[in-house]
């Protein structure tokens, strides 16, 4: 386990994976990001665990597999023990449970490895601006509190006629866990038709939830793959 001394008003992270090589990349994706600072590091939940109580960092960067603990019960103790500390799950589970289960016990966000730079800024961005939504607010009011709920940041939109919010969910949750999927694949993921699902990818595409990109094959249309923003 590594610390590293914080300070001014830069918001103190904690990186937590056991990969050395790795943990390390996201540490230098942390200190590009203005306003952010590593102030340490844990290879193990168990040292995650001491480490929050001991640096009281403002934000965790969670990996979920772990020699020890799983990083979700890691996340879940935190909680158990009171602790409201910030934590983006970053990790390469892509599975549904677990990023429901990651959802349920607080996460801020979930981001599959291996990412660039850029997807960690906007996730850290978003962070930074939902704590600074309530500093110094006795009464927020709806502007104050969609800062903070809002995914990434963006105003939760209608959805068209015969969409669920409940599938939409299911569906972006999905996406999330995969990192990239077509629509067929998001479809059997979930367990609904392809034509349905596609209407749900479509739609996270054009309010900014995706983005979408063609892969060429030999023959026939390119395949149209989606991925969460």
């Amino acid at each position: 386990m590594t610390d590293v001394d914080g300070g001014g008003d830069d918001l103190r992270v904690l990186v937590v994976d056991d990969d050395f090589m790795v943990a390390s990349i996201h540490a230098r994706f942390v200190e590009r990001a203005p306003g952010f600072v590593v102030v340490g590091r844990a290879a193990t939940g168990a040292e995650a665990l001491d480490a929050v109580e001991r640096l009281r960092p403002d934000l965790v960067l969670l990996d979920v597999h772990l020699p020890d603990l799983n990083g979700i019960e890691v996340l879940r103790r935190l909680r158990g023990r009171g602790d409201d500390v910030g934590v983006i799950v970053v990790t390469a589970a892509r599975e549904v449970d677990t990023v429901r289960a990651a959802a349920a016990a607080g996460a801020a966000h979930y981001l599959v490895k291996p990412f660039e730079h850029e997807d960690l800024l906007a996730r850290l961005e978003v962070f930074r601006a939902a704590r600074a939504a309530l500093q110094g607010v006795d009464a927020p009011d709806q502007a104050h509190i969609d800062a903070v709920f809002a995914p990434l940041g963006r105003p939760r939109t209608t959805l068209p006629k015969g969409l669920s919010p409940e599938t939409a969910e299911t569906v972006l949750a999905a996406l999330r866990g995969a990192g990239e999927l077509s629509a067929t694949e998001a479809a059997e993921a979930v367990g609904i038709s392809r034509v349905s699902c596609r209407r749900y990818l479509e739609h996270f595409v054009d309010h900014g939830a995706a983005a979408v990109r063609l892969r060429y094959g030999g023959t026939g249309r390119p395949e149209r793959r989606y991925r969460a923003t």
